[in-house]
């Protein structure tokens, strides 16, 4: 990294959800989330924001006041140098509908719901959706030229793509959450790095990068966390889904390499290490592609980890350390089997590696548990759904 200077810095986030009372929760976060990038760039050799994008969903329905408040924190915080890129999505045709979002997107600020600009030398190509998060002929028409173009002016020169939904098939989210009617245009070009969102799912999941014909990257959320795993107790919506502040910080240089660091508003914190896209025209350079979900070491319990469970009057109270492992770890099974081994009852239950302070300790409360004496045993699962080499385990009688 020593080697890497940026000649293009941009701010990316989406579904930040501004609501009409300007007190709400998504409008302290970014302002947070943008004085946190200034701070950032400060302290750095290239001092500059060039471009802020917001991928959709800005506003959680709409209305003119929602979209009046984003653009007053966005005129107090953003510099003159930062330019400013906004696309629509369902959320903002909620209020009072498709035509009447667009006709506020220009008068309020300005903008078209499609755009094509070149800023330091790099193209930045996007889309509104329409239909809620569908792309029509219009809009996939709009995007072959000016993605051609773009092509046209460098094969070497990473292309920025935003749309709202994830491209399907790419990152942790786009199966539930995506939309595959631009994929055939983009999988011509190697060289796009696209963002998108709609999903809400955490983008320091190592599976929120994802690379295959081009580069996609998951952009998270201002206001609340989904998930796209089932099977977990409460379902996709984690308890502590409204912990979500998250954004991207994206950088390129003068050699076409590109650098995304995932940020974490509420702790101010870059969630890891960046992610590295050093010659984004080459798929055969690619590195998150997934083959990943082969070479994933399995997490481990260290000898001091512990379990305890215990009878409550609606089930049983399991209490556990984390595993531990290069990645975080996405969740755990918890298993109930009676006393000839079988098992009678399974579930799972998030490891909470979403924040960016993990707790060291899980609580599951098991209900519905039926009488008898149990070994609960507790497995962690990695991101490719590789089980930890050890377990834990304790006994406990309902």
């Amino acid at each position: 990294m020593s080697d890497f200077t940026p000649k293009f810095r941009m701010i990316v986030m989406s579904d930040i959800h501004v609501k009409e009372n300007k007190d709400c929760v998504e409008l302290a976060r970014l302002r947070k989330g943008l004085d946190f990038a200034y701070n950032y760039a400060e302290n750095s050799e290239y001092k500059k924001i060039d471009a802020y994008v917001a991928v959709g969903d800005f506003a959680n329905s709409g209305r003119e006041q929602e979209m009046l408040n984003f653009k007053e924190v966005l005129d107090e915080k953003l510099k003159p140098e930062t330019d400013v890129t906004l696309f629509m999505a369902s959320h903002e045709y909620h209020g009072e509908g498709e035509e009447a979002a667009k006709e506020k997107l220009q008068r309020i600020f300005g903008m078209h719901y499609f755009s094509h600009k070149i800023i330091n030398g790099f193209h930045i190509v996007g889309a509104s959706c329409t239909n809620g998060c569908h792309f029509k002929e219009a809009e996939q028409e709009f995007v072959a030229t000016a993605l051609k173009e773009a092509a046209a002016d460098s094969l070497e020169k990473p292309v920025f793509f935003f749309q709202h939904p994830h491209v399907t098939d790419t990152v942790y989210g786009s199966i539930y959450w995506g939309e595959d009617e631009l994929y055939e245009i983009l999988s011509n070009y190697p060289q796009l790095i696209t963002f998108s969102g709609h999903s809400h799912c955490p983008i320091n999941d190592p599976r929120s990068v994802h690379q295959e014909y081009f580069t996609s990257f998951g952009t998270g959320s201002l206001s609340y966390f989904e998930m796209d795993e089932f099977g977990k107790i409460g379902g996709t919506i984690p308890s502590d889904k409204d912990e979500c502040a998250q954004y991207l910080i994206v950088e390129a240089d003068e050699n076409n390499r590109v650098r995304v660091y995932p940020v974490d508003i509420l702790t101010e914190n870059f969630f890891r290490e960046p992610w590295e896209v050093d010659v984004p025209s080459d798929p055969s350079t690619f590195i998150y592609t997934e083959r990943r979900a082969g070479s994933e070491k399995p997490t481990h319990f260290d000898d001091n980890a512990f379990i305890t469970a215990e009878k409550t009057e609606d089930g049983v109270k399991v209490v556990f350390s984390q595993a531990k492992g290069e990645e975080r770890v996405n969740d755990y099974i918890i298993r109930f089997r009676n006393e000839k081994g079988n098992i009678e009852k399974q579930i799972s239950v998030w490891s909470h590696y979403y924040l960016y302070n993990m707790p060291e300790t899980i609580t599951a409360e098991i209900k519905d548990v039926d009488t008898g004496k149990y070994t609960v045993e507790v497995v962690a699962r990695g991101f490719w759904r590789t089980v930890s080499d050890n377990s834990l385990k304790t006994e406990v009688e309902v």
